[in-house]
């Protein structure tokens, strides 16, 4: 006879434990652009081909293997953002080659308002000029 009664609780496992480690590996297997710089790299996960030619292959340079972007359609490694069919996934390419992602990231470099006011009366009239014309009445 089979009965519907649960067999006996294991003690020492946490059945909670299951749930939080399956939110852990979620968390670790989610894409993050990978640029080099603030350059957009081939081997980023939201890198594509337009061409359909983007491959991964592994080579080794001084024993350690590591991965390299190959394009199929020229036989040769990937030239990356500057190729006329890359684009971004997540349309972070910029025109230029860079990632937004990276760019947006980078602190921004604000002077402070007493600075600004010292540039503004730095600022050197141009020759010629004697200040502002007079008013005739």
């Amino acid at each position: 006879m089979v009965s519907n009664t649960p067999g006996p609780v294991k003690q020492g496992h946490d059945q909670g434990s299951h749930i939080a480690k399956s939110d852990n590996m979620q968390q670790s297997r989610e894409l993050k652009p990978r640029p080099i710089g603030d350059k957009c790299n081939p081997l980023c996960p939201f890198f594509r081909c337009g061409q359909k030619a983007l491959r991964f292959t592994t080579d080794h340079y001084r024993g350690r293997p590591i991965k390299v972007a190959l394009c199929n359609w020229i036989g040769d490694r990937c030239i990356g953002a500057s190729c006329r069919y890359a684009y971004c996934e997540k349309k972070a390419m910029l025109p230029d080659g860079r990632c937004s992602f990276a760019v947006e990231n980078q602190p921004k470099k604000m002077k402070s308002f007493e600075e600004e006011l010292n540039e503004e009366n730095e600022i050197d009239l141009p020759q010629g000029y004697k200040g502002l014309p007079k008013k005739k009445i």
